[in-house]
């Protein structure tokens, strides 16, 4: 004979708790060191807190940028990491969900507000860098300032990345801005760069291992790149030095968004959270070089001075208008191309 359920049993048994089942979700992020931080670090304290885990894609941004326009009907990424360029694009193609309301976003410098749908991630600066050794040697003072590259006497020793990399093109548009222009008048920009800082130019450099090479062989002596890069080559045990430079540095963010999809998962805002807690803050800024956009995120006094951190230099960095520069781009990589590296 079989047993009845009595209505307490089924009142009973339908009001056990449920256990929540682990959600996994894809991000899209950076190759390289960043996704070692994010395997050794980052990922596996994200698992402790939630018992949630994640699929690591990694792709320069770029790359991540176009995955995320092929598959806008069927999105594959839960969360992309990418730089602040592509990501004002990514926003504009709608590509990025709102972000949900949140305790942290309050403690975030208002810089990393960069929209509705995203949030810088970390920062670092373009400015000037060189070779503390070379210019002992030479009894040059250290430079201060953006016009230094124009120093007759660093012809033939001065290394820039070119206009189609972030470095390179924040020079054109300090430059630009140093005479009277910016983003929405940029002659002013290439007219400096290909009169003044180019006849001094040895390379105009992409690659990050070679920028470190041309110094090393003391081919380059001064020139433009990030904070994060200088740190790294001087944590080589090479003399090189970064300088914010006394017109101001500009700002280089890497950024973070929940990406717009139709079966769009809680976890991938609470995972945009997690990332810019002072706690992964510390993680990124130790391990990336990026300086913390959340205010209340404490360093080492080591990894503090070899990233842009606190209200007094995260205020002195210059924000760059990409929803200008993005419609620009490809004419001005098209011009540099014909005027500055012919």
């Amino acid at each position: 004979m079989k047993r009845l359920l009595t209505v307490a049993s089924v009142l009973a048994i339908s009001t056990l708790p449920v256990l929540a089942q682990a959600v996994t979700l894809n991000v899209g992020s950076y190759g390289g060191s960043t996704e070692q931080a994010f395997r050794d670090q980052i990922i596996p304290l994200y698992k402790q807190k939630t018992q949630n885990d994640v699929v690591y894609v990694p792709g320069n941004s770029t790359d991540t940028l176009a995955k995320l326009v092929a598959q806008k009907s069927n999105p594959q990424f839960d969360v992309v990491l990418i730089d602040d360029g592509p990501m004002q694009q990514a926003q504009q193609f709608q590509l990025c969900a709102p972000l949900a309301d949140a305790p942290v976003y309050k403690d975030l410098y208002p810089l990393a507000n960069i929209g509705k749908s995203a949030s810088a991630l970390g920062v670092v600066a373009t400015g000037l860098f060189y070779s503390t050794e070379a210019f002992a040697k030479a009894g040059w003072d250290a430079p201060t300032s953006w016009h230094d590259l124009e120093d007759p006497k660093f012809k033939q020793k001065v290394v820039i990345p070119p206009v189609s990399n972030g470095y390179g093109l924040h020079t054109l548009i300090k430059f630009a801005e140093l005479n009277g222009g910016g983003v929405k008048d940029i002659d002013p920009g290439f007219k400096a760069i290909t009169e003044k800082v180019a006849p001094n130019v040895l390379a105009w450099e992409p690659s990050p291992g070679k920028m470190s090479e041309l110094f090393q062989n003391g081919s380059g002596v001064i020139g433009v790149w990030g904070s994060g890069r200088v740190y790294a080559l001087e944590a080589t045990g090479f003399p090189v030095k970064f300088v914010y430079p006394k017109e101001g540095a500009v700002a280089l963010f890497t950024t973070v968004c929940p990406v717009a999809r139709p079966d769009a998962k809680p976890e991938a805002q609470a995972f945009v959270q997690f990332l810019l807690s002072p706690e992964v803050q510390a993680i990124l800024a130790e391990t990336q070089a990026w300086g913390p956009v959340n205010s209340k995120t404490k360093l080492s006094p080591e990894v503090a001075a070899a990233v842009p951190y606190g209200p007094e230099q995260i205020e002195k960095l210059e924000s760059v208008d990409y929803s200008v520069v993005n419609a620009e781009r490809a004419k001005w990589t098209n011009r540099w191309n014909r005027t500055v590296e012919r």
